[in-house]
């Protein structure tokens, strides 16, 4: 037994799957060389498995406990586009997507010490795979790689490509490290990144990752939430949300900390899957399954592209993560820290977070705050229903535009906006903030820009206790605020 993490690679048993038959060509499948190194290495004690320079082909392989699964440099390996060439697994543990059996190309189940390090490539051939049912992920599309109930797992270095869903799914597993990943999915649909699933004390650095779907993505399909996890130094690009914590959240998140990334649109700009070009939402912090949302810090990132930067929505679809179940209740979403956001070439969507009448998202706090929206807005806009949609999917475009160019906030507590600068491209008639059953809260060291036919920068309706003050606006309305409604009382200002 040996931990990757103490003991260097030279001194571990190779296992080169050229020794065991396979063969440095696509037109041979080598599936039995490769599972037989794999074997080997494990049962022997554990070492390294190399897949040496050259072109390979396999179908599914199981990675089994001690063994480092290394990639040399120049080194393909490219996933069967034959659905006959995988095998189907159906895991012990229970949850929203492990019912059925499903197919990987790179399997691991209840494995520790296991790694997949070098600096080659693994190429799952995905969009040969066509889509054939709205649920077919895993079913007839293979995920390329999927560890479920491990531990001690490090994945670091390699390049990884063209999944026929989910590019790379870790659930229910503890002490994984991630880190200098590529990672490139925009071949089909369901072309997520990375899926973290019920994972606990995990660290992910240093990607670069361009994808369809979600980029970096926390879930929670089962009870077991994601916690004490670290994201830090990576750059995202995606047509859907660049960092996003849901939408299944049954169990919920907690302990989080997401720093130093940048969220950008991908160079890509041929028609996708899913999505918008430039993407739907920078960071995405979404409870609608019964989860708890919390302990939640957000810094140092940078945002380009993005229809809105950020979207918080606490719903209540209640969908169970197994049959026969009832999610009987809404979750919360509470304690978000978010600090120092810098965002340009967003959308005219604006920004949201928006809990259900009686649960509130609650403490809040949005410091440091730059961003340049694209603007466009009307008059009509800001007195236009938004519906509560508490059973809907949550996606940044769900209300439409919003009646305020910057923060749409609603069934919101404890809310602090403190040293924010809102703008826009293009001449906008809604105001920057638009406050809706939100009590508690303040607003303090701002600056607005705010159209030549618009008074008030800011709207509060039914809301209570809230303190506004330092408006640092270079050409102030003549009236901050506009109250709406019979229901607003304690509305403060400061001096």
């Amino acid at each position: 037994m040996f931990s990757f993490a103490v003991l260097p690679i030279i001194s571990a048993k190779e296992y080169n799957i050229m020794d065991f038959g396979a063969v440095n060509d696509t037109a041979f499948i080598s599936t039995q060389a490769i599972q037989k190194a794999i074997d080997v290495c494990s049962q022997s004690g554990g070492g390294q498995v190399t897949i040496p320079a050259g072109s390979f082909k396999t179908g599914s392989i199981v990675l089994k406990s001690n063994v480092l699964f290394y990639l040399e440099n120049g080194a393909i390996l490219y996933g069967s586009t034959n659905l006959k060439d995988y095998k189907r697994f159906k895991p012990e543990y229970i949850s929203l997507r492990t019912q059925d059996s499903t197919i990987q190309l790179i399997y691991a189940e209840k494995v520790s010490n296991v790694a997949i390090s070098g600096f080659g490539t693994i190429d799952g051939q995905g969009r040969i795979f066509k889509k054939l049912t709205s649920n077919d992920e895993g079913i007839t599309r293979p995920h390329l790689l999927r560890f479920i109930s491990s531990s001690n797992i490090v994945v670091e270095n390699v390049t990884l490509m063209n999944s026929g869903c989910w590019m790379q799914h870790y659930l229910a597993c503890d002490k994984v490290q991630l880190r200098g990943l590529r990672v490139f999915n925009r071949n089909n649909y369901n072309n997520d990144a990375l899926d973290l699933d019920g994972c606990r004390n995990v660290t992910v650095s240093d990607l670069i990752t361009d994808s369809d779907d979600d980029g970096i993505t926390l879930k929670s399909t089962s009870p077991r939430p994601c916690e004490n996890i670290s994201i830090t130094n990576c750059v995202v690009s995606s047509r859907c949300n660049g960092i996003k914590l849901g939408i299944e959240s049954n169990g919920g998140f907690r302990n989080i900390s997401i720093s130093n990334c940048v969220v950008k649109p991908s160079e890509i700009t041929s028609k996708g899957f899913y999505g918008m070009d430039r993407g739907r939402s920078g960071i995405a912090l979404e409870i609608v399954d019964g989860g708890i949302m919390e302990g939640i810090a957000i810094s140092n990132i940078c945002i380009e592209g993005t229809e809105s930067p950020l979207f918080i929505r606490l719903g209540n679809r209640a969908r169970p993560y197994k049959e026969g179940l009832k999610v009987d209740h809404v979750g919360s979403i509470s304690d978000v820290s978010i600090n120092n956001i810098r965002v340009k070439g967003t959308g005219k969507t604006g920004c949201s977070i928006s809990g259900l009448p009686g649960f509130p998202v609650k403490n809040v706090r949005l410091s440091n705050f730059d961003c340049s929206f694209a603007g466009g807005g009307t008059a009509e806009e800001i007195s236009r229903e938004i519906e509560e949609k508490p059973e809907s999917y949550p996606e940044a475009t769900m209300f439409g535009t919003l009646p305020a160019y910057g923060f749409y906030i609603r069934h919101a507590t404890g809310i602090s906006i403190d040293g924010i600068k809102l703008s826009t491209i293009k001449e906008d008639k809604r105001p920057a903030i638009y406050l809706e059953d939100v009590n508690k809260s303040n607003i303090n060291d701002f600056q607005f820009q705010k159209s030549i036919e618009v008074l008030e920068s800011i709207i509060v309706k039914e809301s209570n206790e809230i303190m506004i003050g330092n408006d640092l606006s270079v050409n102030k309305s003549s009236k901050l605020v506009k109250l709406i409604g019979k229901n607003n009382t304690g509305i403060s200002f400061l001096k």
